[in-house]
């Protein structure tokens, strides 16, 4: 597990493994990140001033994604465009992150939702930790299009990367919750399974 040590965060064996150079960097910044996002989800929650949360969470998920694409930069590595989307490469792994639950929950119960688009399945499909059968999950209901697609999702990442699952807990009131990362697999049923998973400390929010 990634701990915070008393002048510096310190890296993980499996987060040097993938990250490289950058994990130390990385592990300081995504909570700090993370964070901020919260912090400017939790503004935007309060313009709107609605009963539902939809703002938060819209706000929240584009935040994060732009803030670690920020990160990416700083740090010297790469950012890929995937459908008007950018997310961070560092060492050739892409960061996915995803809130899977508005309270706290353990992160063996998190479940990708029915309504998550087409480009984040494709995304943990083409680049996470694969199924024995190969490359591209092909049964009788994948159509050709839907192939391509998922082969051009493929593309847009680059045919080399991996991909990191970042999940994470969060709530317009009490903030980030719990961060998590390591390698998981989709399965048919949306349910994760985790090859590789840790712990990473949540940082202080101080709210916009």
């Amino acid at each position: 597990m990634s701990a915070v040590g008393e002048d510096r965060v310190v890296p993980s064996d499996w987060a040097v493994e993938r990250f490289g150079e950058r994990a130390g960097g990385l592990v300081a910044a995504v909570p700090v990140q993370l964070a901020r996002a919260h912090a400017r989800a939790h503004a935007v929650h309060l313009t709107a001033r609605l009963k539902k949360r939809s703002p938060y969470g819209a706000t929240l998920a584009e935040a994060v994604r732009e803030n670690l694409a920020d990160t990416a930069r700083e740090l010297e590595e790469a950012v890929r465009d995937v459908r008007g989307y950018e997310y961070a490469v560092i060492n050739d792994h892409a960061l996915f992150p995803f809130k899977y639950a508005d309270r706290p929950k353990p992160l063996d119960r998190a479940r990708l939702a029915s309504d998550a688009s087409p480009t984040r399945r494709r995304m943990l499909l083409g680049h996470g930790p694969q199924s024995q059968e190969g490359l591209f999950p092909l049964d009788d209901d994948l159509t050709t299009e839907e192939y391509e697609e998922l082969h051009e999702t493929f593309e847009a990442l680059g045919a080399s990367t991996k991909l990191v699952c970042l999940f994470f807990t969060a709530d317009p009131e009490n903030g980030i919750h719990a961060i998590h990362w390591g390698d998981a697999h989709l399965e048919p049923d949306r349910t994760f399974t985790w090859l590789y998973s840790e712990q990473l400390p949540v940082a202080p929010q101080p709210l916009e």
